[in-house]
């Protein structure tokens, strides 16, 4: 691919650099969308009737497994050479700011050291009164695992249809988007709000806005420069580009 002059020499000069990615990056790596990933038997159910409180409060044990398949997948999944493209511009950026709509940690596995998680982590298991996490549970494959300290179910640590973004997150996230000078959207449809916005944000705050798709998306039309085709593609030429590496 032919890279843009004018977008070489801007990350060359650039010192601030906000990137937010979605499940297009992880797809990369052999995970389906959230909403592709029923097979089997989990074919009969709706991703969005599982992930919501009320699916946990009607049958927790449903929801449970359904995770712990999830999280099988997501543990056996290496990270791909976008992930990687991304902890080599966190190395050459002198303020980076990764947010990522996944839930899937494959950004810290790849190495990205500061990764804002605004849907939570799928590997990572809370209680679902107190909120604490658990580093460790027993499953007897008929009940839910439940909390160490108040006796809770314990649940996975992301966010559900219904509740709210973490707070911290999503003002550290609005802050990185409106402070850079550029940011790339990177592997997301750009329709999944308050995360949307953002490109927005640091468009209207001056900077260049650069989308990195499989495809064109409702973000086109207002970025500077619409890169389309495979993340783990594009990301490491990019890099290649810029720093001759």
């Amino acid at each position: 691919m032919e890279y843009p002059p004018e977008l070489i020499s801007t990350l060359r000069s650039a010192s601030r650099l906000a990137v937010l990615t979605g499940a297009g990056v992880s797809q990369e790596s052999g995970l389906r969308t959230f909403r592709d990933a029923q097979a089997g038997l989990w074919s009969q159910y709706r991703p969005e009737d599982l992930a919501t409180p009320e699916a946990f409060q009607r049958d927790p044990r449903l929801v449970w497994d359904w995770y712990a398949m999830r999280r099988e997948k997501v543990n056996a999944a290496e990270p791909n050479p976008g992930h990687f493209a991304l902890v080599a511009l966190e190395q050459r950026i002198p303020h980076f700011t990764l947010i990522t709509q996944n839930v899937d940690g494959l950004h810290q596995k790849a190495g990205s050291l500061a990764v804002i998680e605004l849907h939570g982590n799928i590997t990572r298991v809370k209680c679902s009164l107190c909120g604490l996490a658990a580093g460790s549970w027993q499953d007897n494959g008929v009940q839910v695992p439940s909390c160490g300290c108040c006796a809770g179910l314990l649940r996975p640590d992301v966010v559900w249809f219904g509740e709210q973004l973490p707070r911290a997150e999503l003002e550290q996230a609005v802050a990185a988007a409106r402070s850079c000078q550029v940011f790339f959207s990177v592997g997301t449809s750009g329709v999944v709000h308050p995360a949307a916005a953002l490109a927005h944000a640091a468009k209207n705050n001056a900077a260049v806005v650069v989308e990195v798709n499989a495809e064109a998306t409702p973000l086109t039309p207002r970025v500077d420069y619409a890169l389309h085709g495979k993340s783990g593609e594009i990301l490491p030429g990019l890099v290649r580009a810029v720093w001759g590496e």
